[in-house]
């Protein structure tokens, strides 16, 4: 759609429209919310007094979110009557509030209570007493409609438990990152209309400056002047990164939100995307069958974690898989076995303690008897514990920021990873992943290559590695020059199939057998994560997958 103009639901209470913006190339994407409703504005801070009263006078405090929000949804059925179709506003409201446990009472009986502010409190009495125009019941309750019930009690749990004005956006599945460079709109990636701006923004640095210090202590991860930078992870598992005040963020302080999906794309769907086709997949998953090591490279936002994700369906079920991360973003399929352990920085989450670094991590992985290493980034010094693992016998796989394999090993050659450059072909696959602009405008993601690594030359001092799959990208499809010539697939995998030289050609048929059991589970109607990642157990379960000798 040229001009879109259409609202779509993300929730029971909220919904979302997609407007032309005539004079700018993104459109308009506008939250609608209960707040909407220009009653529950007026009532929601009568609403909050009679909430601080009741709650100030809780015997248990609650703990996690589930018993937060279940805490507001009973003391606002206490505090509140719902109109039924049979009542009348009139029938129910009176002047006289001092019959016996009603409000007043409640209010001198919390005043009276031992506390050491009693002067003060004594103060908030008055407060306390509701303006005549709002209706209340004889016990003191506000008198709402059901409509105005629920957008009240929407608003609460978004604001006092929840991710606050965020919460629309992390609740929409077609949404991919939420951006806020400082003061103005909230900008965001979608799935369908691609960048776009949000009608919500901050008008000031003070505004924004306090919305991210009361997200960043939401997560548990406090802002300060001596640390104004957060990574973490949101109660729902996206990716956030904050950057707090203006003496780095010129702006005004930002913050930046990855989202993730709760169920990951399959193998399938990234070739239904065109991400990847079939002989590429089943030659990665005969590779990742046979314990090769893999790296998924590319710039941001190029679609790696969720290829690394993808292809995770092709580890077999028996194996333990340690998953090593920063921010929690690697899915593993219900392996029985899974170790999954995130770092931890100085100040982060509850309690004192020095940090646990990837670097710590990685090592203490190698002591746990591991048949997939999974790393959710190679950044620094733990690259040098990834290869050493390598060397050992322990398959790696992990995502990379580089364009190119040349590039690619450029970066572990030199500082902080510092791999000497013989070591590198213990690395034995890497895939080439980017975000690229079709003719028709469209921004789209492909496997650019899938390349061997081969060797080191001391002579030449070059490293030799070969192009097995390669994107053509004047027919969107995939081309395979190493048909025949993977040095993987005959001298490694061939061999530990134990099949002799003269039928190692073999296993290229065992890859275009894959290729077609892909199609078929495709069509079929397989493309879910898991229900792909059953049906592959399945299918090994019966044989299907052994060479035959």
């Amino acid at each position: 759609m040229e001009n879109p103009n259409i609202i779509y639901p993300v929730s029971d209470m909220t919904f979302i429209h997609i407007f032309p913006d005539e004079n700018d190339v993104r459109n308009f994407y506008i939250p609608i919310e209960p707040s909407f409703l220009h009653s529950v504005t007026e009532l929601m801070g009568h609403v909050e007094k009679n909430l601080w009263i009741s709650l100030t006078v809780l015997k248990k405090t609650p703990i996690t979110d589930e018993e937060r929000i279940e805490v507001l949804r009973r003391v606002m059925r206490e505090i509140t009557h719902v109109i039924g179709p049979d009542e009348n506003i009139k029938t129910l409201t009176t002047e006289n509030d001092s019959e016996k446990g009603g409000l007043k009472e409640k209010i001198i009986g919390f005043l009276n209570t031992d506390f050491s502010k009693e002067k003060e409190l004594k103060k908030e009495q008055k407060k306390g007493k509701l303006p005549p125009d709002v209706p209340t019941t004889p016990e003191g309750k506000l008198i709402l409609t059901q409509m105005e019930f629920n957008s009240i009690e929407y608003l609460l749990i978004r604001d006092k438990v929840q991710m606050g004005i965020l919460e629309p956006f992390l609740n929409d599945p077609y949404i991919e990152d939420i951006t806020c460079d400082g003061v103005g709109p909230i900008f965001i990636e979608h799935k369908i209309f691609k960048g776009m701006k949000s009608a919500i923004e901050f008008r000031n640095s003070n505004e924004i400056d306090d919305f991210v210090i009361r997200m960043a202590e939401r997560i548990k991860r406090p802002l300060t002047y001596r640390d104004p930078i957060v990574d973490a992870t949101l109660p729902d598992g996206s990716r956030i990164n904050i950057v707090y005040g203006t003496e780095i963020s010129k702006h005004g302080s930002n913050f930046t939100i990855r989202k993730f999906s709760e169920e990951p794309a399959s193998i399938l769907q990234l070739i239904e995307w065109k991400t990847t086709d079939y002989m590429t997949a089943a030659y990665l998953w005969i590779c990742l069958e046979f314990g090769m090591s893999l790296f998924v490279s590319g710039e941001t936002a190029s679609g790696k974690t969720t290829s690394l994700n993808a292809i995770t369906t092709f580890l077999a079920p028996e194996n333990k898989i340690v998953t090593i991360e920063d921010t929690p973003e690697l899915t593993v399929p219900p392996h029985k076995n899974w170790t999954r352990e995130v770092s931890k920085g100085k100040g982060s989450g509850e309690g004192e303690g020095g940090s646990v670094t990837m670097f710590d991590l990685l090592r203490a992985a190698l002591r746990q008897r591991p048949n997939q290493i999974l790393v959710g980034e190679i950044r620094g010094s733990e690259g040098a514990v990834a290869f050493g693992a390598m060397q050992t016998g322990h398959p790696v796989m992990s995502t990379f920021h580089a364009a190119s394999v040349e590039k690619l090993i450029q970066r572990l050659c030199s500082d902080p990873i510092n791999i000497p450059i013989s070591h590198v072909d213990n690395l034995n696959l890497v895939v080439i992943q980017s975000a690229v602009r079709r003719p028709n405008g469209d921004m789209v993601r492909r496997m650019l290559s899938v390349n061997e690594l081969v060797g080191y030359d001391p002579e030449t001092g070059g490293f030799s590695f070969v192009a097995m799959f390669v994107w053509n990208p004047i027919t969107d499809t995939f081309d395979f020059p190493g048909n025949g010539s993977s040095f993987l697939l005959e001298n490694k995998i061939a061999t530990l199939l134990g099949l002799p030289e003269e039928r190692r050609a073999e296993i290229y048929d065992e890859v275009t057998k894959r290729a077609r059991m892909l199609e078929r589970l495709h069509k079929a109607g397989y493309m879910g994560f898991w229900d792909l990642y059953h049906m592959i157990t399945k299918i090994k379960k019966q044989g299907l997958l052994k060479i035959e000798i």
